[in-house]
């Protein structure tokens, strides 16, 4: 009996890291998008669009029961408090992205799973094994070996994209608090109904005319951050914090990947040097996690 309790609380931690994988994959896909659209609209009027696709979205599928539900949820005010510092820290990130390259964006900004180990040490009270604290610290070389950050200064792009580093490591670690006590479907439409309503005044005071283009990528944003917050909350919810968080450094391989499609740039030959780092990263996590549960 006690071989398949362990058995089944591996699958649920792997379960929950390949969810997180995936959600950061769409995460990238919905920053490229993002990264097109900043250059004629405002980040107000991008994260209303955003919100407005997602809560559609959620509520054709849950109906008028959902939204009732979220409004009584015993979760609310907790996904406020994220809510803020998730936005604060996309509306520093997508600012910065009129001025910062997608692989520089990103390079910075995985300054964040290191904070979130941190933080899920002083502020959740888990447990962090010296093998994880390791694939956290190779992942982070390898980002700074793909891009090089001492080249960039301390500009303000890049400050914004260090506090966006702080602000989403916190918001990851409030929702690894509320991710086991709601639905999360119902935390999907918390989290963007705050948005909507912390948005909608600046982007109507900003407001940019749009064409049949940026029109379609706004809607695809919607979709892409709408899947992609259901499977990392989903993925929460299965995992600590600690084992997915190295998992975010995936993102750096979609950004490079997305950026040669879309911007046509060349990836240095520290770039492979560095994902090949990320990746043993996210191994060293999986097999820690492995010998751990046989042990």
């Amino acid at each position: 009996m006690a071989d398949v309790v362990v058995l089944e609380s591996r699958e649920r931690v792997l379960s929950g890291i390949l969810l997180t994988g995936a959600a950061y994959f769409l995460f990238s896909a919905q920053d490229a998008s993002i990264k097109l659209l900043v250059a004629g609209l405002t980040v107000w009027q991008i994260m209303f669009f955003r919100s407005v696709a997602i809560l559609i979205g959620s509520v054709a599928i849950g109906g008028r029961r959902l939204v009732e539900d979220s409004a009584r949820s015993a979760i609310v005010w907790p996904m406020f408090l994220r809510s803020v510092f998730t936005l604060a820290a996309w509306i520093c990130y997508y600012n910065a992205a009129r001025s910062l390259q997608l692989a520089e964006l990103t390079t910075i900004y995985y300054a964040a799973p290191i904070i979130v180990t941190i933080f899920s040490v002083i502020l959740l009270g888990e447990k962090v094994p010296v093998l994880r604290w390791i694939a956290v610290l190779v992942g982070f070389v390898g980002v700074f070996i793909a891009c090089d950050p001492t080249r960039l200064g301390l500009s303000t792009p890049v400050l914004l994209v260090l506090a966006a580093a702080v602000l989403w490591g916190v918001a990851i670690v409030l929702m690894r608090k509320t991710a086991l006590q709601e639905r999360t479907i119902i935390q999907v439409v918390l989290n963007n109904a705050f948005f909507l309503v912390f948005s909608i005044v600046p982007a109507f005071l900003l407001w940019q005319p749009m064409t049949s283009v940026q029109l379609a990528l706004l809607l695809a944003v919607g979709a892409l951050g709408g899947i992609a917050q259901y499977l990392l909350f989903e993925g929460m919810k299965r995992a600590p914090v600690s084992i997915v968080a190295p998992f975010e450094y995936t993102s750096l391989i979609w950004s490079f990947t997305l950026g040669y499609a879309i911007w046509g740039d060349v990836p240095r030959p520290e770039v492979f040097s560095g994902a090949a780092l990320i990746v043993s990263a996210g191994l060293i996590i999986i097999a820690s996690e492995h010998f751990r549960r046989r042990t």
